[in-house]
């Protein structure tokens, strides 16, 4: 933009490039009607008079070129309008007195681009791919990759980024939201509070998010935006509106020079003829009686009171700007010569100024440089001069030396009048020695004036008779300052008939006293109040012709008021010139004087040009003449519809503002409120109009796909409602007038008809004004024009679609509750919009009623679209097959069930942001949750009505679903894992009709799996090897446990068919376990049918629980099944365990080279299985179902101890059998007898073995191998234990029995030996084992040992000797171990 105080050739230089310019188009075949007209007189013909035959052009061309011509013409009118406009505009900038720039306004940010959006998803992205070098953790990637997926790849957002609703803050504050849930969910660790972890994430964003840019650079980016955001200069303004009316630079800088901004007295000036002109206008409007059209007769009379009124408020407005430094003087009320039906004119009188009133205060420096002339002194000598202004303090300057009496200093001195006498005086220091003061060589007195040269002149001295020096010169400067109340000032001859009676040359000053009052003041020398003063009030001031007999001046102007002429006379034109322009402005008249130089100029053709002696605001009002600027600068503002104006100004400013880089949401800038307010005041454009063509404008863009905050919405509908319908105290005087006023009582007991009528009818005016005036409008404006009222109407349906529309589409018009808070605003402005006025409130279940019709739409709308976007999804999913043809064609009901699972997720997640984002429009800004607490029971009948959509779909894809299908399972989870949570849709209808339709499928399921285990159980059995599970299992891969947290857990299938049922179930084997079983169980021995039979029942107590049934009492109906079920599998388990645990010991062998095989072994770990899943799958917290636990225990326990005492019988067989064998050796037999014979006779000869070690030998092995299989296999310790208490007692008893019975015999060596060695293995054995010496040392076993030790004692005295086999322990013993 142009500086306005720019040079004249540089000026001149853009306005010669802009004409060139501007005439550059003449040269085309298309000219503009203003151009064609003024160069010849019309449009040439288009036809060419050379063509041999001329033709005729077509009708289309004609018409082509005639819609040319209109639009040329169209655009040539639009562009002097907006000239016009910007004239205004300017005059509003360069000297407010009305508005000023609001600082209380909220800030706005920056608004996001497309471009910025997807740099930001790169830069998220890059952070997701490791590219950057932000050190985090897997909570906030997976924060971050939510975050991504579900905000900056929205395309509500890329809506919203693209309708220019969303700003840096609205992503930061999203994010912050977003993870305030995960940071809470978090768990506590020590020394790291959560609001730590919020910090350090939001840290952590703002750099993902600033990326590689300097934060130093977007710190002072932010600042300068923001700075501009607040206040604007006087440049900056005018530079936004040449903009936003497309006006050029040349033409500003013509503009602004011609109509003088820089000027405050001609803008003040300016201001005081548009308001007398305002007033003017009212007047002829009362006399003549053209009114707008009122919705009252009534209100004609007060349109003319309201618009003095604000004229007043205008006057009172510029009378309070600030004016002069000293003087003081207010009028206590504003009076024009022609405003008599405001002011009154008995208080003339009190409003005429008096001389004391007029106050001048000026400031004088005086510069003392040298003195010439200085001769007679000797060069030694000291000098000095001294300076006083009369009246004042006087001032010395320093001592300099004769020979160079140079200074430079500078006396500073105020002073209150306008002609002050200015005295300085040259010393030099007296060298008597007596003297008492220094001698004065010279001075010199001067009378300067405001006009009076600034810069340093010579001046002769008057000099004493002391100073022999006559040609003494002093080289001096005097500033005088002009106060600011001080308009002009200079030597004026006048002659008037109330005031300066006398023909004679006078000093005047133009003094303002304040905004209206201006006085015509002459001074004397040394005075400070004026000899005589003239008040221009009134007056009107004009260029004049010489007059005959009034000797002196060249010049001659006068002011002219009804009775009264003052002629006034110069001694130069141009001074004429300044004081008429002066006098112009202080008078406020309408008649702009004009120079008899320029008149003549004007009336001249082509003759010399103007003499240069005006000043240059004439020079630069002659260039915009030149230019064509003379009609908008000289226009008068009154004669202008400004309403149609305005109109037009804010609508451009609109649009400008929605187009910068901020996200404004419709509301202006400080600095563009400032001028669209000063614009309202200073040209009386109505409250209600510009906010009707502001909602307007507003809604135009807004339907457009523009974001409006619906608080700004409200703000002007607020305004406009109370102006139309009133803020009255009562709705008693509304009637179909307008008002309608009570009848007095007095009127109705008069006796004469006609009179009461008459006294009725004044004394319903009366009442009816009173009711006008004591409305309270919000512009202070009691009148309501018919065409506010039908556009507010107009406007208020508007509205009110467009809000219900906005709340329909409240998931795309305010997505993520961006921008803040504009759901809660929209709700409560179509509240006010569905109120028939102001004061009277709509029912809350109309309010309710609407919205809620609103919200059914919003959901099927939402269902609609997210629909479509699953079809997207899969329509995409198919082109990645390979052959996406057929894929498309068939729809199996797996396809169908997997689309509805997706879609579910789909709906889960548009009712989760729902609840975040949108459910706190019941809360009022200021807390309080009572105007829309329906709010919340309106958003669960709108997703009770989401879900409802989502049931048809449902229930269709369920019903194509094969019946032998369980897959449809996750979907019920999934659902009800969010509803279940949910306090507002937990048992809604939705949630209830979920139960009713999965419930069937539930019993059904447990049905057959109650079946399927029991056939499982019984073919199980019938065809188990026993072998254990980790034979079986062990070549398989060691595949980790899935995370069923985080994963809907499988529905475990059925293994087998179910007699009596149509359903053809698939068929798989009896031993089903996962690989990963062994991450479930702790045991690793148990039997494939038992371990099929523990995972199967447990995953369905899973499946079960998981489920997370809602209703109570069934809930409970199921898990009291499943345990039942669950107690009966494991008794009838356990039973068959134990009969096929005793069918294997009857069939096994009954002597030494009996081994425990690892089958039985499983069968011990089958009951101590059967015991640890029975505490989990068979106990229930009542106390009747404990029942269950408490007899599968029982069972348990008698089973084990049955198999417990089986085995040992066993045991207590296979030494019944060794016993049996050594029985032939028993004293007196025959056998016995032979048996010894042959040993000895054999022993002779050959190495014969001992007799009867195999036999010990073999059932020492045989015990140790059980010991150890017993001990390896068996996995609970408190049955082996047990076993082996048993197994040692009632062998031991076993041996003393046989004892017993051979009390009276001799035991023969070699069973003397066996029974030895026997004995003593197994109490060693039995030790190791961990057999308690209370059990080891019992007395059968004193008792065997007793008789074994008496019985060696015999036989080495018979034999002479057992051949180291003895009942003491010895190391030879250990040895053979």
């Amino acid at each position: 933009m142009l500086d306005p105080s720019s040079s004249e050739e540089e000026s001149d230089g853009i306005v010669e490039e802009e004409s060139k310019e501007a005439m550059a188009p003449q040269a085309g075949s298309r000219i503009s009607p203003s151009r064609t007209s003024e160069s010849s007189g019309g449009l040439a013909p288009s036809s060419s008079r050379s063509s041999a035959r001329p033709t005729s052009p077509s009708p289309s061309a004609v018409s082509e070129e005639k819609e040319d011509l209109e639009k040329l013409h169209r655009e040539e009118e639009e562009r002097k309008k907006k000239l016009q406009l910007y004239v205004f505009v300017m005059r509003c900038i360069a000297y407010p007195f009305n508005a000023k720039q609001p600082t209380d306004m909220a800030r706005r940010q920056q608004k996001i681009s497309k471009q910025q959006l997807q740099q930001t998803k790169d830069r998220f992205q890059a952070f997701l791919n490791g590219e950057t070098q932000i050190v985090a953790d897997e909570a906030f990637i997976n924060a971050v990759q939510s975050y991504s997926e579900v905000f900056l790849k929205s395309d509500r957002v890329a809506k919203m980024v693209q309708s220019g609703g969303f700003s840096a803050n609205d992503f930061r504050e999203v994010f912050k939201r977003h993870i305030e849930k995960r940071v809470r969910s978090l768990p506590e660790i020590d020394g790291l509070s959560k609001e730590t972890v919020l910090s350090s994430w939001m840290a952590k964003f703002d750099t993902i998010y600033r990326g590689d840019e300097d934060p130093r650079k977007a710190q002072q980016r932010m600042t300068a935006s923001a700075a501009s955001e607040l206040i604007l200069s006087k440049d900056q303004l005018y530079e936004m509106f040449q903009n936003i009316l497309g006006i050029k630079k040349f033409e500003h800088q013509l503009l602004y020079q011609a109509c003088q901004l820089d000027n405050l007295d001609e803008q003040a000036a300016q201001i005081r003829r548009e308001l007398d002109g305002r007033l003017q206008m009212a007047d002829q409007i009362a006399r003549g009686g053209k009114f707008p059209k009122f919705v009252s007769k009534e209100m004609e009379a007060m349109y003319i009171e309201e618009l003095k009124s604000s004229v007043n408020q205008l006057m009172a407005n510029l009378e309070s700007m600030p004016v002069s430094k000293g003087g003081e003087f207010k009028l206590q009320k504003l009076k024009r010569g022609h405003n008599t039906s405001i002011i009154d004119m008995g208080q003339e009188d009190e409003n005429t100024l008096s001389k004391s009133d007029v106050v001048l205060s000026f400031t004088l420096e005086v510069v003392i440089m040298e003195v010439v002339g200085l001769k007679s002194l000797a060069p030694n000598r000291i000098v000095y001069c001294t300076m006083e202004v009369e009246g004042g303090e006087k001032l010395q300057t320093d001592q300099a030396e004769a020979s160079k009496p140079t200074w430079g200093t500078q006396g500073d001195f105020t002073t209150t009048h306008p002609l002050p006498a200015v005295k300085v005086k040259l010393f030099t220091e007296s060298t008597g020695v007596l003297a008492l003061e220094d001698k004065e060589l010279g001075r010199v007195v001067l009378h300067p004036t405001p006009n009076s040269p600034k810069q340093s002149e010579l001046h002769k001295m008057t000099v004493t008779k002391a100073c022999p020096d006559q040609d003494l010169k002093i080289k001096l400067a005097i500033r005088m300052d002009k106060p600011q109340n001080m308009k002009h000032c200079g030597y004026l001859w006048a002659f008037g008939k109330n005031v300066w009676k006398r023909w004679k040359k006078r000093f005047f000053v133009l003094v303002q006293v304040s905004q209206y009052t201006f006085a015509m003041c002459s001074y004397r020398e040394k005075k400070s109040e004026p000899q005589e003063l003239l008040q221009l009030d009134g007056y009107t001031v004009d260029y004049s012709d010489p007059q005959p007999g009034l000797d002196g001046g060249r010049a001659f102007f006068n002011a002219v008021k009804e009775g009264d002429t003052v002629i006034f006379a110069s001694d130069d034109e141009q001074d004429r010139i300044l004081w008429v322009q002066a006098m112009y402005r202080a008078t406020g008249q309408s008649h702009k004087p004009v120079p008899p130089t320029q008149v003549q100029k004007l009336n001249s053709k082509g003759g010399a040009s103007a003499q240069m002696d005006a000043p240059i605001s004439q020079f630069y009002a002659d260039r915009a003449q030149k230019h064509g600027m003379d009609e908008f600068i000289s226009a008068n503002p009154c004669s202008y519809d400004h309403a149609s104006l305005f109109e037009m100004l804010q609508r451009l400013t609109l649009d400008h503002r929605l187009n910068d880089t901020f996200c404004c949401l419709g509301w202006f800038s400080p600095g563009q409120v400032f001028v669209l307010d000063e614009y309202c005041a200073r040209n009386g454009v109505r409250g209600c109009h510009r906010h009707l063509c502001y909602l307007r404008d507003l809604l135009e863009r807004a339907e457009n796909g523009a974001i409006i905050d619906p608080t700004l919405l409200h703000y002007s509908f607020a305004f406009c409602a109370s102006h139309v319908h009133g803020n009255r105290e009562g709705s008693s005087y509304w009637g179909p007038l307008g008002y309608e006023a009570p009848v007095s009582p007095q009127s109705s007991q008069s006796p004469d008809p006609q009179a009461a009528a008459k006294r009725a009818y004044i004394f319903k005016l009366r009442q009816r004004k009173k009711s006008f005036q004591s409305e309270k409008r919000p512009d202070g404006l009691s009148t309501v024009k018919v065409d506010e009222k039908e556009r507010f109407e107009d406007i208020k349906e508007k509205l009110r679609v467009i809000l219900e529309n906005h709340i329909v589409n409240f998931r795309y018009f305010f997505p993520f509750g961006r921008p803040e808070g504009a759901l809660k605003a929209t709700l409560s402005l179509l509240e006010r919009v569905l109120m028939k006025d102001i004061v009277t409130p709509v029912p809350p279940e109309e309010v309710k009623g609407v919205i809620r019709k609103n919200l059914e739409q919003a959901a099927q709308l939402n269902y609609q679209r997210i629909k479509d976007y699953a079809k997207i999804e899969v329509e995409k999913g198919q082109k990645d097959q390979k052959d996406p043809e057929n894929v498309g064609r068939l729809v199996t009901p797996a396809k169908k069930l997997e689309e509805t699972i997706r879609l579910a997720e789909l709906v889960i997640e548009v009712l989760q942001q729902n609840q975040e984002h949108h459910a706190e429009a019941a809360v009022t800004s200021s807390g309080d949750q009572s105007a829309f607490a329906w709010w919340t029971d309106l958003m669960v009948e709108h997703a009770e009505n989401f879900l409802a959509l989502y049931a048809i779909d449902m229930d269709a894809a369920l019903e194509i679903q094969s019946p032998e299908s369980w897959d449809s399972f996750p979907l019920f989870q999934l659902l009800n894992d969010f509803l279940r949570t949910d306090y507002y849709l937990c048992n809604g209808k939705f949630h209830k009709h979920l139960q009713d339709l999965y419930a069937p499928l539930v019993v059904r399921y447990v049905d057959l799996m109650e079946s399927s285990i029991a056939q499982s159980i019984h073919k199980g059995f019938e065809r188990e090897s026993w072998e254990p599970v980790k034979s079986l299992t062990s070549n398989l891969p060691n595949v980790n446990l899935p995370n069923v947290n985080l994963q809907i857990p499988k529905v475990p299938n059925l293994p087998v068919p179910v007699a009596g049922l149509s359903v053809n179930l698939p068929q798989m084997p009896s031993f089903s376990t996962p690989s990963w079983m062994a991450a479930i169980y702790d045991s690793d021995n148990g039997s494939g049918t038992s371990e099929d039979l523990f995972w199967k029942l447990d995953a369905l107590q899973t499946f079960i629980r998981d489920l997370h049934w809602p209703e109570e009492e069934f809930a409970k109906h199921l898990e009291n099944r499943i345990k039942l079920m669950s107690s009966n599998m494991i008794e009838n388990c356990v039973k068959r365990t134990r009969m096929a645990f005793e069918s294997k010991l009857t069939k096994s062998s009954k002597s030494t080279d009996f081994r425990i095989s690892p089958s039985l072994c499983t069968m011990f770990n089958v009951m101590v299985d059967a015991k640890d899943q029975s505490a989990k799958l068979c106990a229930m917290e009542m106390g009747q179902e404990k029942q269950f636990h408490s007899q599968i225990d029982e069972l348990i326990e008698e089973s084990v101890k049955d198999m417990i005492q089986l085995l040992v019988a066993k045991f207590v067989a296979i030494l019944e059998g060794v016993l049996a064998k050594i029985s032939r050796y028993d004293e007196g037999t025959l056998f016995s007898s032979f048996l010894s014979f042959t040993v000895k006779a054999a022993s002779k000869y050959v190495d014969v073995p001992k007799p009867g070690m195999d036999v010990a030998d073999g059932y020492v092995t045989f015990m140790r191998h059980s010991q150890d299989m017993l001990r390896e296999k068996v996995n609970e310790e408190v049955y082996i234990e047990r076993l082996f208490d048993q197994w040692y007692t009632a062998t031991m008893n076993l041996l003393g029995t046989w004892l017993t019975e051979r009390m009276d015999q001799q035991l023969h060596v070699y069973q003397l030996k066996i029974l030895i060695r026997i004995t003593k293995k197994k109490y060693r054995d039995f030790r190791l084992q961990g057999v308690l010496d209370s059990t080891l040392n019992s007395k059968m076993y004193e008792t065997v040992r007793n008789r074994l030790t008496v019985e060696e004692a015999t036989a080495s005295v018979r034999e002479g000797g057992m051949q180291g086999i003895s009942m003491k322990d010895s190391d030879e013993e250990d040895e053979e171990d």
